[in-house]
């Protein structure tokens, strides 16, 4: 089989990138808007074509091969080089489908969101710059060229999170995405330097070969009582956690909710927060049998911590974009906890298939609640709870769309969230039974907020708004009729056939005791949201003063960016900063200084023997000449 035609998909976004960026003055808003529509349909045509052949065709003996096309980019040594290519295997593809479809959906969305906005052509030229960096992402042969677009998706999420540049508070929020990312990916590529240097090697397929040399060879060396391949892999997780905003690198997510809400769709749905669980997926084989997947447990306890705690605060947000941008950091948790407990071979890695199934269906679901907000806030200008309510009357298909998302995403049955979670739950269960205490209750949290969300938007108090609220044109109402087909279809793929650690399909069947316990708990969840906010009541406002302390750390976010700006602020700046500072002044610059002032003294004193008198001259070499017969007079009669 031939996939070499794939190469298309980014280079599509990347010459619309090209042509919006360089005439973006030119190019009208209503030529920019479809010709970055159809480039994406594009790209989403080959992807749905690669996936259907691929699926169908891409078995040997029963195994799902892998296909890579690359060239030689960069020699370092016989060994170790840098090849740029594309590499097509059963989760490239589906991420491919992934990405592809949310980037056309958003593209299409934005159409109509967008429109009358000064830098409307501008707009999609960064959605084109994004959707390249995602696409080179996913389909890097190695992990050098995977860094390379790993940085490129962060500099055009920077260029969207800071669309609004005269904003002050998107400029700093862009700002802070930027240099939080930038720490986690100093860790990314610290991993990629420790394995590449002992396994010589980038390849994807040399690190991940079960019997291959890194693998069987991973406790050569080791340092502070972990091989020297653990300690890789947990840096290159370190990246994997800052582009998915995972403890603690989570604080740049909720601040990105400043950039245009078809940004939050596309990099907070279903791209560029899944690109750490993508990573990690994608070195699983590594992560599963290096030092007997020591790493994977860190892995499973970060995503586990960070599913509860981004739940815990997601309830107490007024920001409808917040909701969703705590929400989709504890989804994200979900998928890698999934990983984290998961084994490599047949149904032991039910938690890799798992995690692969959540992604997809998280993405169309969250997509989904995100372009529903991003219609609210287009009929009502407001981003907060307080100013909406009653807006099922007013927008019908919102409000059906959006509650079929919150079903999918609360793990209702017969919605695509409930056969993807309930997988994870399954995982969980088998391996870490703390894991899964936390994971059911965190499915619970999640169906609490989420219909605190809808009955606040869509029922509760009538609200009397200065403009009547009306629903979305036609372009954003297209992507969610999709996106709400897509919530409720997407569950029902058998993906143990086709997305597994090990690249053999097994048969995977609901749990239905253990499913029966997730549902209840979401089903009372839901119930508790309709009795707190179905109609206007106080019972919202005893609870929180009754929760007291509590409350107020979980509204404020656990205080998380307080200590990272008292960190910042007051030590790296105040004190390790500033005695640097002072040591730079008054010792280094004060040592050169003084060096140049004796210099200029004893230069000073000694200038008058360069006079440029011959009398001078003459009288220090008759001086000199005494002086030297009076010594070898001395040494001769002695």
């Amino acid at each position: 089989m031939d996939f070499s035609y794939t190469i298309f998909i980014p280079l599509i976004p990347l010459a619309l990138f090209l042509i919006l960026g360089i005439f973006s003055k030119k190019i009208p808003p209503s030529i920019s808007g479809w010709l970055g529509s159809l480039g994406l349909a594009t790209s989403f045509a080959l992807s749905l074509y690669t996936a259907y052949h691929y699926y169908l065709g891409g078995k040997l003996n029963g195994v799902y091969q892998t296909f890579t096309y690359k060239s030689t980019w960069l020699i370092f040594s016989d060994k170790l080089h840098i090849d740029m290519g594309v590499l097509i295997d059963p989760i490239s593809v589906m991420m491919l489908v992934v990405v592809s479809t949310i980037s056309f959906m958003v593209h299409l969305y934005s159409r109509g969101y967008m429109k009358g906005d000064d830098g409307y052509t501008r707009f999609f030229a960064y959605l084109a710059l994004f959707s390249f960096s995602m696409f080179g992402l996913v389909l890097a042969t190695n992990l050098f060229q995977m860094y390379i677009f790993w940085e490129l998706v962060g500099a055009s999420s920077f260029l969207l999170i800071g669309y609004y540049y005269t904003k002050p508070s998107a400029v700093a929020a862009a700002k802070k995405a930027f240099i939080v990312t930038r720490f986690a990916d100093l860790g990314f590529l610290i991993g990629i330097l420790l394995i590449s240097y002992y396994s010589g090697t980038f390849d994807f397929s040399e690190i991940n070969n079960p019997e291959g040399y890194v693998i069987t060879n991973w406790a050569s060396t080791s340092f502070m009582g972990l091989s020297v391949m653990t300690w890789g892999l947990i840096l290159i997780f370190m990246g994997g956690a800052g582009k998915s905003a995972m403890l603690p690198f989570h604080i740049w997510l909720p601040d990105a909710m400043e950039g245009p809400t078809p940004v939050s769709a596309l990099i907070h749905a279903a791209t560029m927060v899944v690109a750490g669980v993508y990573l990690v997926a994608r070195l699983f084989p590594a992560f599963s049998f290096v030092e007997n997947g020591f790493a994977l447990e860190v892995v499973a306890y970060v995503g586990a911590i960070s599913s509860l705690v981004a739940a815990i605060i997601a309830l107490t947000q007024n920001d409808i974009k917040r909701v969703l941008a705590f929400s989709t950091m504890s989804q994200i948790g979900y998928m890698m906890l999934a990983l984290g407990v998961s084994k490599y071979e047949g149904h032991e890695g039910l938690g890799y298939m798992a995690s692969m199934f959540h992604l997809f269906t998280h993405a169309m679901f969250k997509a989904l609640l995100f372009l529903g907000a991003g219609s609210v806030i287009h009929a009502v200008h407001s981003n907060y709870l307080k100013d909406m309510g009653g807006l099922r009357k007013y927008m019908p298909v919102t409000h059906i769309t959006f509650l079929i998302a919150a079903l999918s995403i609360s793990g209702v049955p017969f919605f695509a969230g409930f056969f993807s979670k309930d997988e994870i739950l399954a995982a969980a269960y088998e391996h870490n039974m703390l894991i899964y205490v936390s994971s059911v209750f965190v499915a619970g949290l999640t169906a609490f907020y989420m219909f605190r969300l809808y009955f606040g938007i869509f029922w509760g108090k009538e609200k009397q708004y200065e403009h009547t609220p009306h629903e979305s044109p036609m372009s954003m109402k297209i992507p969610l009729f999709f996106l709400a087909f897509m919530s409720i279809a997407a569950g029902y793929i058998h993906f143990s056939d086709y997305i597994t650690a090990d690249r053999k399909p097994f048969s995977a069947h609901l749990n239905y005791s253990l499913a029966a316990i997730a549902t209840t708990v979401g089903l009372i969840g839901i119930l508790l949201a309709y009795i707190f906010y179905k109609k206007e009541n106080n019972l919202a406002d005893k609870f929180s003063h009754a929760f007291g302390a509590f409350y107020k750390w979980t509204y404020h976010k656990f205080y998380f960016d307080e200590i990272y700006l008292f960190v910042t602020k007051k030590i790296i700046f105040g004190i390790v900063a500033s005695t640097v500072a002072w040591f730079d002044k008054y010792v280094v610059d004060s040592s050169m200084v003084g060096i140049g002032n004796v210099t200029v003294s004893f230069s000073n004193k000694i200038k008058g023997m360069q006079s440029g008198k011959f009398q001078d001259y003459a009288m220090a070499f008759l001086g000199g000449g005494v002086v030297l017969a009076m010594v070898v007079f001395y040494i001769w009669i002695n």
